[in-house]
């Protein structure tokens, strides 16, 4: 725990001298015990010196960029949560470059050499300078041998010790989390504590790129039959928790619109399809790729659209995926009574709620919209206005449904780069119209009655001990006994008592000190 205190010393000063704590005091001005705090631990050093002329969003990007990989990944992941920073500066944060120094082609050979072995590594030749580098991460092209055929691939590397230093950081994040909690009561409703413990979850798994091969290998299964869709194929042999090998992309990034048109692609076409694409991953399979931004985007010279970087990825059930589609198909038809009816049903909405109130509100949401040319409608943005109006209906929002959301966006800003007057709801009206047929069909109806009806038989045996745990869980709660907050999240709880074992031992030495003084002088 000690290391912690030395860690986050050693944060404090670095938050100092990037210029971070100067931009942060631009954006909302922190408590005055925190300022001196910071000016403190920053004496003797030269603090760095931001450009004036950039807005405090963009200072505050490069500040983070120059503090390395997990202030990087703390500000990409705050980037997806405006409801802690607010909106302006969630979308600041969106424009943070992941980008860092490369280390050493030596350094990435011998990490795969130990990784996959030397039997492996023998088939791989011709391995290059890295081509791509981040904060977690590097890429390289090489060609392998598989039944004696050359098949040109793309490794991506974890950086050497990468993990090791990420979590070090995270811990002592966590007790500067704690401390603020506890100090400031202000700040408790931002729940800092929870906001690092799910940062760290998240790039855990991100730094194990068996994870990623996973993703990767999911979404190419689902797509395999999509024409104008690729995604990669992995080679397991040649991918471990630290590199990750799959097909190398042949074709032209989706922003190079002159060469794409060199090729004879059809913008319009390309656009319509990346829309109606990413809609089939939503609402179809409900796993779809989360970062589809222009730089994970290229297109074959087939015409096909081949994604990368499958580290950021959405998921939705089947109840989230039919809200979803009603909700789209009822906002093309104006429908506001209906949508309003899937949120009732859905149980999104509190009963004792007015549903025609809700629906007015509904309305407000659509009918300004609509009133736009088509190049501006925009169904990401309309997700967002609608969250904002069922949030004051008391409706909580989902993480993945605002994944889905700002992957919207994005996606349909890369369709409008490629063709402006791309009409959002025409495109996408097909896909949500196949895809609630198909679950309202007689055939999907009766699949999931026999579902449950069979999953209901195999429980019969079951039922007898359901009745007695249930009676005794009832016991329980009438007793005050049995709280089911607890154990939703045990990892964060362990987090948060070592924290207030950290803060008792420092409490008992304080007064033990103190004892000895007295006791000796």
């Amino acid at each position: 725990m000690l290391k912690r205190v030395f860690k986050l010393f050693q944060i404090g000063r670095k938050l100092s001298t990037s210029g971070a704590v100067e931009v942060i005091n631009e954006i909302h001005p922190l408590p005055t015990h925190l300022n001196i705090f910071f000016n403190c631990i920053s004496i003797g050093s030269q603090s760095k010196n931001l450009d004036n002329s950039k807005s405090s969003g963009e200072k505050l990007c490069l500040a983070l960029q120059g503090m390395g990989t997990t202030f990087i990944k703390l500000g990409q992941f705050l980037a997806t949560r405006p409801d802690i920073i607010g909106e302006e500066l969630a979308k600041n944060l969106e424009k943070l470059q992941d980008k860092v120094p490369a280390f050493d082609l030596i350094e990435a050979k011998k990490i795969i050499k130990k990784e996959i072995g030397e039997n492996y590594f023998k088939d791989l030749t011709e391995i290059t300078e890295p081509i791509a580098a981040a904060s977690i991460a590097q890429v390289h092209l090489a060609k392998i041998k598989i039944d004696k055929k050359e098949q040109q691939v793309a490794i991506k590397i974890l950086r050497p010790d990468i993990e090791k230093l990420f979590n070090e950081e995270l811990d002592a994040l966590m007790l500067f989390a704690y401390v603020i909690e506890n100090t400031f009561f202000k700040a408790k409703r931002l729940r800092l504590i929870e906001v690092v413990h799910l940062l760290r979850e998240i790039t855990n798994i991100e730094m194990d790129l068996r994870f990623e091969a996973a993703a990767a290998n999911e979404l190419f299964e689902n797509t395999k039959n999509d024409r104008g869709f690729n995604v990669p194929k992995i080679y397991w042999n040649y991918t471990t928790k630290k590199i990750l090998t799959l097909d190398e992309v042949n074709g032209v990034s989706i922003r190079e619109h002159l060469k794409l048109e060199n090729m004879g692609v059809n913008l319009k076409s390309l656009a319509e399809n990346l829309i109606q694409h990413f809609l089939k991953q939503a609402v179809r399979d409900g796993f779809f790729h989360g970062d589809m931004h222009q730089g994970n985007l290229f297109v074959d010279n087939a015409g096909n659209i081949v994604p990368v970087d499958f580290g950021i990825m959405g998921r939705l059930d089947k109840d989230n995926r039919k809200f979803l589609a009603e909700i789209l198909y009822g906002f093309i038809q104006r429908d506001y009574v209906k949508v309003a009816e899937v949120h009732f049903q859905a149980g999104l909405v509190p009963q004792n709620a007015s549903k025609e109130e809700f629906a007015q509100a509904l309305r407000s949401v659509g009918e300004p919209i609509f009133g736009q040319s088509i190049k501006d409608i925009s169904g990401g943005n309309l997700l967002a206005q609608l969250f904002e109006i069922t949030e004051k209906f008391n409706m909580p929002t989902q993480p993945s449904l605002l994944l889905l959301q700002k992957t919207m966006v994005v996606v349909e800003g890369v369709a409008r780069k490629l063709y402006p007057e791309t009409n959002i709801w025409e495109v996408s009206r097909p896909v949500l119209e196949d895809w609630l047929k198909n679950i309202k069909s007689p055939r999907s109806t009766l699949d999931t009655a026999i579902n449950t009806s069979s999953e209901i038989i195999r429980r019969i045996p079951e039922l007898p001990q359901l009745m007695d745990r249930a009676d005794y869980a009832l016991k329980l709660m009438a007793e005050g006994k049995l709280n089911l907050a607890i154990g939703s999240n045990k990892n964060l709880e362990i987090e948060q008592m070592k924290l207030k074992n950290f803060r008792n031992n420092i409490v008992m030495g304080f007064f033990g000190i103190v004892i000895v003084f007295l006791l000796v002088f």
